[in-house]
């Protein structure tokens, strides 16, 4: 039985919403119609069968959507163990880049052009500076994630970067940072914010930026001038969020964050007929627990502000762990370690080897006899539309 409070609230009020005339796009159309599908039958089951008393039991698919809140566990413990063979020996740090709320609008009508700048910034600001001799005079490897949201769903553009202590010099040796972050969150802040607003006026100067009705008077040059100003004159926070001594457990922390959603089903304390009430952080560190109640249709409007455009990467690679040169960086890396300190666990298995390895829940064994004896008896598929 699917217990999804997410799934309930879609089923209960999501035809009302799309009554309501509220815009959505096709990519938000189809993560509202697998959030209501998965689990339900519709998009067919695997049967399995007990050969030793007969019971027969019933999976219903999930929908492998990434803006699930049923269906990104597997694939979580699966990254993770993909990256723990990636991971060398040295301090980690977790780095957050915020962009002002004021650039929103314009932000959510250019999402894959603007969430992209962001991971380019990022990555070039990190990049650049840590390959300065006066910090890390090194290449570091860097995970980025890109998040949307805040404990209120509301919009909140954000990038989640691990970055690496150590990495390559120009000469393919190894350097290694000590156990503090060695780029000064001053010059972190003046590097990114002057990068992101110099390529995002370069956009606009070429015409690439599009303007819906809540930002149109930017089309304006002088308006755009004074709005650019405005930007440049507000202080753009990055901070350090999490040092890594130990340089085993930064990846397992990183993955909280990287097949995570904007609200989880475990946040949602209720579903009455026409509200949702679910818990939030307090506003500051030591603030107790918050609860925020919001009418179906608003938390259905909320929570697809945060689907991304199709085929939109929202982890991405930089450093010595870029796609293209990372399996030759890191067997360098390892070839001078001289170890690896990590490999993967869980190579070649199925997912019930999976699922009984990571949750300790075995798939084959039977409610009824308790024997290991469920065996597949086939499968349906889901209907065509």
């Amino acid at each position: 039985m699917n217990d999804s409070k997410i799934q309930q609230i879609w089923n209960s009020s999501y035809a009302d919403y799309c009554g309501s005339g509220s815009f959505q796009s096709d990519i938000q159309k189809k993560a509202s119609r697998a959030i209501m599908d998965c689990k339900s039958g519709k998009l067919g089951c695997c049967i399995s069968k007990c050969t030793e008393c007969g019971h027969i039991q019933i999976h219903n698919n999930s929908c492998r959507n990434r803006n699930c809140p049923n269906c990104q566990a597997v694939n979580k413990e699966i990254w993770v163990d993909k990256r723990r063979a990636e991971v060398i020996d040295s301090p980690y740090f977790h780095v957050v880049f915020t962009l002002p709320h004021e650039l929103n609008h314009l932000i959510y009508c250019n999402q894959k052009l603007l969430y992209s700048l962001l991971h380019r910034c990022c990555a070039e600001t990190l990049l650049g500076l840590s390959s300065d001799g006066k910090y890390l005079g090194a290449t570091p490897g860097i995970i980025q994630v890109l998040h949307t949201w805040n404990q209120e769903l509301d919009y909140h553009v954000h990038m989640h970067c691990i970055v690496s202590g150590g990495g390559l010099t120009h000469d393919r040796k190894i350097r290694k940072s000590k156990n503090r972050f060695f780029i000064p969150v001053g010059v972190l802040r003046d590097k990114f914010k002057g990068k992101y607003l110099s390529l995002l006026d370069s956009m606009y100067q070429k015409g690439q930026i599009v303007f819906s009705s809540s930002c149109e008077e930017l089309r304006n040059s002088y308006e755009w001038k004074e709005f650019k100003n405005d930007l440049y004159n507000k202080d753009w926070c990055p901070y350090i969020k999490e040092t890594f001594n130990g340089f085993g457990n930064a990846i397992e922390y990183l993955g909280r964050y990287t097949h995570k959603i904007s609200i989880s089903n475990s946040r949602i304390l209720s579903v009455s007929e026409k509200e949702v009430t679910f818990s939030a952080r307090g506003r500051k560190p030591g603030d107790p627990r918050r609860e925020i109640t919001l009418d179906h249709q608003e938390f259905i409007r909320r929570y697809l502000m945060h689907v991304l455009p199709h085929g939109f990467q929202k982890i991405r690679y930089y450093g010595f762990l870029n796609n293209r040169t990372k399996a030759e960086n890191l067997k360098l890396i390892f070839k001078l370690q001289g170890y690896q300190k990590f490999r993967r666990r869980y190579t070649g298995m199925s997912i019930a080897e999976l699922l009984k390895a990571v949750w300790d829940f075995d798939i084959t064994v039977c409610p009824v006899c308790g024997c290991c004896s469920m065996k597949p008896a086939g499968r349906t598929h889901a209907q065509p539309c």
